[in-house]
This record gives C-alpha cells, structure tokens and sequence, in this order.
C-alpha cells in the first residue's frame, strides 16, 4: 500500500508540474494572438506570411525573464548593453514593406536579441544578421540556433560594411538608426532589392525609410516616424 501510494503522489506532482508548463505554454500563445490581433491586424498589417511568423515566433523567449510579461505588449523591452528588442509592430511593418516572397537572401543589420531575424527566417530563404556587440552576438547566435534556425547565420562585425562574402541581398533590414544609409549596404542591394532603415536623427525621432533599387537609381518612400537607438561603429565617424 505504501509503495502505491508514493507512486499515485509522484504521479500527482507530475501531473501539476507539466500541466502548469502546459498552461505557462497556453497562455503565451494565448497573448501571441492577442497581439497579431490588436496590434498589427487591426492596424493594418496584412502579408499573411508576416502574420503566421509573427504567430509562430515565440517573442518571450528572446525577453530577459524579468520582462516575461510584457514579452506581448507593443512596445520595446532592454535587451541589454543599451539596446532593445522592438515592438512587434515596427518588426512586423519592417518586414511587411520588404513585400518579400519566401525565396529571397537577407541581410540584417543589427541581431539584438534575434527575435527579428527569427521573423525573417521563417519567411525567406536565408537570413545573414551582423551584430556590433559581442554580448548580445554570442547570445543572440546561441539561441538561434538553440531554436534550429539553421537558415540564419550571425555575424560579429560592424553593419555599415555589410557582408559583403553573401552579397547581393535581395532585401537588407537595418535595426537601428543612422544619419545617413551606408553606402556599403547600397552596393551590396541587388537590383530590384529593397532596403528599410530608421533614417535621420539619432537622438530624437527618425523616419522609417523604404529604398527600391533599381540599376544605378534609388527611389525613397518614408513609411512614418520611428525611435530607434543609434547605429555604433564607423556609422558615428561620418
């Protein structure tokens, strides 16, 4: 009877442990929908591959623990060393204006935590992210491809150069704000490529910045104000 009755109180706890991860589990998907819902969908994101991958990434586990909820509010969260993971919906109208059709090579500039290029990734072909900060590339490769994003490869190394070795990109991505858009990343957009940057100041607020190219000419279309932080690196020294 004894033995019996510590295997019912082992089941038990069993049962309470993985039904309070399956209900931590639910309730995050729970709070995904809710902010595909409220804050893109109802603001006017329409791409449905941007939706399913905004549904499938899981933004809480690229949050530290201490943000765990707020990891679904529309809004940036510190990821460390003075940067920021940002808010769904700048990530989600990022990559919708790159009207990317699921076969293209990208280039971010700016990993942070990963979570955008996990966006990207579960769109595109192939993703090539450069980060400045060896803390956050370390963690942030870590975690790729703790999460099997074998399409998505991370560099350290200042964005402005690009990465030139996997170039041309059918669409670059730059995650943080520059004064001026560097003219490594404009060489190394293909011809009828696309590429998105908060431009202007670095201080104050920046506009969102759609650049088509084609052949030697360049056409611009600003997409709304933004607050990114700061491009670092050879950006700063002109």
């Amino acid at each position: 009877m004894r033995i019996i009755f510590l295997l019912l109180l082992i089941a038990s706890i069993f049962n309470v442990l993985t039904g309070s991860a399956f209900s931590g589990e639910n309730f995050y998907d729970q709070k995904r929908r809710e902010m595909v819902e409220k804050d893109l969908k109802a603001r006017g994101i329409k791409d449905e591959k941007v939706i399913n991958a905004m549904l499938k990434v899981k933004r809480h586990l690229f949050v530290d623990k201490k943000y765990l909820d707020k990891a679904y509010e529309d809004h940036p969260l510190p990821i460390g060393e003075g940067q920021t993971i940002s808010q769904p919906y700048v990530v989600a109208l990022m990559t919708e204006a790159l009207s990317l059709k699921g076969d293209e090579r990208v280039l971010e500039i700016g990993t942070g935590s990963g979570y955008q290029a996990a966006i990207l990734g579960e769109i595109v072909k192939e993703v090539y992210t450069v980060e400045i900060r060896k803390g956050l590339y370390e963690k942030a490769k870590e975690r790729l491809k703790n999460l099997g994003y074998s399409n998505i490869f991370v560099k350290y190394g200042d964005g402005y150069y690009g990465w030139e070795r996997h170039s041309p990109f059918d669409a670059i991505i730059v995650t943080a704000s520059a004064n001026h858009i560097p003219p490594p990343l404009l060489k190394q957009l293909k011809n009828g490529g696309r590429l998105i940057i908060p431009l202007g100041s670095t201080v104050f607020y920046q506009n969102l910045t759609l650049v088509h190219k084609d052949k030697d000419t360049f056409r611009v279309k600003e997409l709304g104000h933004v607050l990114f932080v700061p491009m670092i690196g050879e950006v700063s020294k002109r």
